[in-house]
This record gives structure tokens, sequence and C-alpha cells, in this order.
């Protein structure tokens, strides 16, 4: 007999932001969130505040700068006997101010280790339950597909505006010369050059939208999960820029808002990125959902063309086969 539960998904970065509205969204749905946070305190106190539906969410540790919390944070979810019907990577370290790089517990960049290195070992790790979730699911719905989400941003897509202004610089991985040379101080850059902390976010994040895209080539024919990745429009009041100039927290989303247009609340971003995770509309696979730079009033969600940096064949193969090995996993 087929049990009927309520589909779950891994959200990181629960706790604030995009996350944490799309768990709210999520839940309104009827869905089960497990609410993926390093700061299990703060997660419980904003789901209070939110009033979240106690039965609608479970909070774990998840640091997703140190790799050993990532494997224990697997292997905790599978203890619980919990399905995965989709995982949404929405956590992301931006410290555009330092002038030295942070480093995780394995010596990693912190931006880089965070926000790719840290969903590309939490990705590949929960593929197994995801592939066993949807065949499962399969026997009452044949045509459910798993899904895997990762949030983009538009400072890492040099087809848009955003991904063009050159502060600190634009994003671009070079030949991966960094990660070639082992990721270790002194070397803090993927690229292998000089440190430049908001650059480091960007590339983590160009990261992001190529693994997606590889994941989908290696994976999606033969699993028929549906990769993709999701820019909801400009967030500029969320805590990602906590770390910024308080100048820069005031004067960044009146800019938004007035003079770009691309501003949305953190409400409607939530919003968004949980029809990416739920919607059939959103059942393409390999593909970056956007609602433009401009926000327009009744716009629909389309799929973006990505940067010819984001789409480089060779890069992407490399840049798998190099994030394997710094993660320490088989492919």
């Amino acid at each position: 007999m087929h049990i009927i539960q309520k589909p779950h998904v891994i959200v990181t970065g629960a706790s604030s932001g995009v996350g944490l509205y799309a768990t709210e969204a999520l839940i309104q749905q009827g869905w089960h969130v497990v609410m993926a946070c390093r700061d299990l305190q703060k997660a419980r106190r904003v789901a209070d505040e939110m009033h979240l539906d106690p039965a609608g969410f479970t909070i774990m540790k998840l640091d997703l700068g140190s790799l050993q919390s990532v494997r224990e944070f697997v292997k905790d979810y599978e203890s619980k006997g919990f399905p995965l019907h989709a995982l949404l990577n929405t956590a992301a370290s931006y410290q555009p101010r330092l002038k030295t790089p942070a480093r995780s517990p394995e010596g990693f960049e912190l931006s880089v280790a965070t926000n790719h290195l840290g969903h590309f070992l939490l990705s590949r790790l929960f593929m197994t339950l995801l592939i066993k979730t949807q065949t499962f699911e399969q026997s009452s719905q044949p045509t459910f597909r798993a899904r895997l989400v990762t949030l983009g941003t538009v400072t890492a897509n040099s087809e848009e505006f955003g991904g063009e202004v050159p502060i600190t610089a634009p994003a671009d991985l070079g030949d991966l010369a960094g990660l070639e040379q082992g990721f270790h101080e002194p070397i803090a850059m993927i690229d292998g050059k000089t440190f430049k902390a908001g650059k480091a976010y960007k590339d983590s994040k160009l990261c992001n939208m190529i693994i997606s895209r590889e994941m989908h080539r290696r994976l999606h024919e033969s699993t028929g999960i549906i990769f993709s990745t999701v820019y909801p429009g400009c967030v500029a009041d969320t805590a990602l820029f906590r770390d910024t100039p308080k100048a820069f927290q005031r004067i960044f989303p009146w800019f938004q808002k007035n003079i770009t247009k691309g501003y949305v609340t953190q409400v409607m971003a939530g919003q968004r990125v949980a029809q990416v995770v739920v919607d059939k509309d959103f059942s393409t696979s390999g593909v970056h959902w956007s609602w433009g730079n401009r926000q327009v009033l009744g716009r629909q969600a389309f799929a973006q063309p990505s940067s010819a940096k984001a789409t480089q064949l060779k890069l992407g193969i490399r840049l798998w086969e190099l994030s394997n090995k710094l993660v320490d996993i088989a492919d």
C-alpha cells in the first residue's frame, strides 16, 4: 500500500531571507520543510516569530562551511527515515569587506567552501535518496520527478547588467588554477589570483550555476531528476548584506526599487522560489529560471539563457572533477 505523506524538502539557509520565506510558502502548500541551519536557536526564534506551523517543519543543524558538518547532517537526516522529494539550496556566505580570506575547517576560502563546495557535497550525497523517493512516489504518481533547485544571482550572470558590474570584479573562474593547486593557503581564489572578497562570492555563485547544468548533463537522463537554478529578483534587504557598510544597506534597496526596478520583497522571492520547487510549470531540467532583472507587473517566469562563462562544457567537466577531489568523494 502506498502511504500518503507530505512531500519533504530540505531548505538550506532557511533561517533568514529567501530561504525563510520559501520555507513559509512551501509549508503553506502542504510540504514538510527540513530547515537546515547553522544557528538552531535563531531558526527556532524566527519560526516562532513567523508563526510557522510546528507540524510543517523540522529544524536540523547544518554548517555548509564544514564538509564534516555536511556529512553529519546527511547521516542524521537518513537516520530519521525521511523521504526527500526536493533539495533547495539557498544558503550563502557573503563577506565583501574582508581584506584577507576567512577559511573553512578544511582550509578553503569560506565563501567558496560554503556556497559551492558545501552545496556540491550535500547534493552529491543526497542523490541516492532523491532517486529512491522518486521511484517510490512514481508507483502512484508516474509523472513525479524529484527536484534539486539552487538559488542563483544576477551578479554571476554576465548576460545581465548586474553580472557586468566591475565591483570588485565580474565573476570569472579562469582556468580553475586555484582549484587545480588544491585551494589551500595561500590560495584563496578559484582562478588562483589575488583575493577579492566580493569576487570570491560571485565566483562561488557562478560555480552553482555551472554545477547545476553539469548535474543535468550527467544525471537527468538516467535519473529523471529535475535540476535548475533560479533568480527571483533582487532581494536587496536580506541578511545576506549584513556585512556590507551601513550606507550600502540603506542605499542599495532604494537604488534597486527606484533606479534598476529590480527589487522584490523577501516574501515574493520566497514564493517564487517555492514555485520552482513545486509547480509543474517548472519541470524542465537544465535551465535557469528568472523573472527578469527589471520587475514587470504580471510577468511570468522564463528560462533565461546563461552566460558563456556558465555554459563551457570543458569548464563544467573540470569543475566537477576538481570539486569531487576537494570534497573527497568518488565520481
